[in-house]
Formats: structure tokens, C-alpha cells, sequence
């Protein structure tokens, strides 16, 4: 059933509007550029696809229980505390674009 709901909510994603994209973009610079737009604490930056890579390949599931209840260096919910976990997985594509 967890795998089934994870799979709705990345399709559900895909079919995003152009309004919810300028949204993410938004949630992007308020709570994740700081660190995935630089690298620190060895965050993997927005477009390095060589560091997304590895972690794309562990699945929606994996990366989005890392971005809410934080992993090594990141914090529980990527200080984006609004977000709900469309807009995470929509985080995470956006930033490995």
C-alpha cells in the first residue's frame, strides 16, 4: 500500500501546473538553495547530475523519509516546513535537473 501511495504522489508531480512549478521554484530559494546551491556539507547541488544520480536510483520512498526526517546533515524536513511530500519529491526533481 506505502509503495502504491508513494507512486500516486510521483505521478501526481509530474502532472504539475506551471503555477505549482513557480511555486517550487520558490520553496527551492526559501529552503533548500542555501545548501543545494552551493554544495555545503556536501549537499548534492541543483543540476549536478553525477551526485543525483547514485541518489535517485534509491527511490522516491528512500529520498523523501530522508527529506522528512532529515539525513546526515540535513535537517528534518529540509527546513521547509510547509511542504507537503508532492512538493519534496517536486524539490528533489527540480533540484537534480
Amino acid at each position: 500500500m506505502k509503495k502504491l501511495i508513494s507512486s500516486a504522489v510521483f505521478f501526481s508531480v509530474l502532472m504539475t501546473s506551471p503555477v505549482h512549478a513557480i511555486d517550487i521554484e520558490a520553496k527551492y530559494a526559501q529552503s533548500c538553495a542555501t545548501c543545494h546551491g552551493t554544495g555545503v556539507l556536501g549537499a548534492p547541488k541543483k543540476g549536478d547530475n553525477a551526485a543525483w544520480e547514485p541518489r535517485l536510483k534509491q527511490g522516491t520512498e528512500t529520498l523523501l523519509s530522508r527529506v522528512v526526517h532529515g539525513y546526515k546533515n540535513m535537517p528534518a524536513k529540509g527546513l521547509c516546513n510547509d511542504c507537503s511530500d508532492a512538493d519534496y519529491i517536486a524539490l528533489i526533481k527540480f533540484m537534480s535537473q
